[in-house]
Parts: structure tokens; C-alpha cells; sequence
């Protein structure tokens, strides 16, 4: 039995409203995971560390850029301000909470221990953390094998 066929090959223009369609939802895609909104900082370059633990509960975090210039809440501020700021701050806790301290590694150790030693002990602060970034594993070389 021969069945008819009815099917042609189509010889005219292509309809781009599904390749436009597309286009816009890749487009969407990548404005969406692309950042779009600038995020203000400074350049902290932290030091590298292994076996790193985490922080517990809600840390007060302050940042020392490689200038000395004291950062609290993304905002610069003066010595005198910040050690109102963490009295403020563990007053308003029900347990002190810790400080975690972001210090740019070319911060000279003495203002670092000034920070932690004098401020914060005096605004009643009884834990304190240095923050570093994890130690990258070397990767294996030929030479290594």
C-alpha cells in the first residue's frame, strides 16, 4: 500500500519572532547574573591561613585598611567613634558578642593589638577574631609526581 505524501519542503522566509524571543531570554539571563550594581569597598588584601574556624552568633566586624583608617559598618570612622560604637554595640547584646576584625596584612601588628588590646577590651568585647583567607592547596605538578 503507497501512502500519499503531503509534506513539502518549506522554501519561503523563516519567522524570527522565536530566535528574537530567545534572544532576549538569554539576554535576561546574563544582566541577571552579572553585577550590575557597583558595590563600594576598600581593598583589603587579607593574609592566608589554614584549618580556619567560624564565628558563632552576631560578630561586630571592623576592618583596618594597609592607611590604619578604621572601617565600622562600611563606614570610615575614628578611634574615638568606634570605641563608642563597640561600647554601644555590647550594651545592646544580651552576651558580648565577638569582634572579627578584617586587617589588611601589611597593617603593622601593633595597631592591630592597639585595636584589640586597648578598644575593644575597654568596650567590654571578650572574644576577638582575625580574618584570613583559607590556604589555597598547591596544586601537583609534573615535577612533584
Amino acid at each position: 500500500m503507497k501512502f500519499p505524501r503531503h509534506a513539502r519542503i518549506f522554501c519561503g522566509q523563516l519567522d524570527a519572532s522565536p530566535f528574537v524571543g530567545v534572544l532576549f531570554l538569554v539576554a535576561i539571563f546574563l544582566l541577571l547574573n552579572s553585577s550590575l550594581v557597583f558595590l563600594p569597598g576598600v581593598p583589603i588584601d587579607l593574609p592566608e591561613a589554614a584549618d580556619l574556624s567560624g564565628v558563632t552568633g552576631r560578630p561586630i566586624a571592623v576592618a583596618v585598611d594597609r592607611n590604619g583608617r578604621f572601617y565600622f559598618r562600611n563606614q570610615v570612622i575614628n578611634r574615638n567613634d568606634l570605641q563608642f560604637e563597640l561600647h554601644k554595640a555590647v550594651r545592646e547584646s544580651k552576651e558580648p558578642p565577638p569582634l572579627v576584625l578584617m586587617a589588611d596584612k601589611s597593617v603593622p601588628c601593633d595597631t592591630i593589638m592597639n585595636l584589640l588590646a586597648g578598644l575593644a577590651r575597654e568596650a567590654g568585647v571578650r572574644k576577638a577574631w582575625l580574618v584570613a583567607r583559607p590556604l589555597m592547596a598547591p596544586t601537583r605538578t609534573n615535577a612533584a609526581r
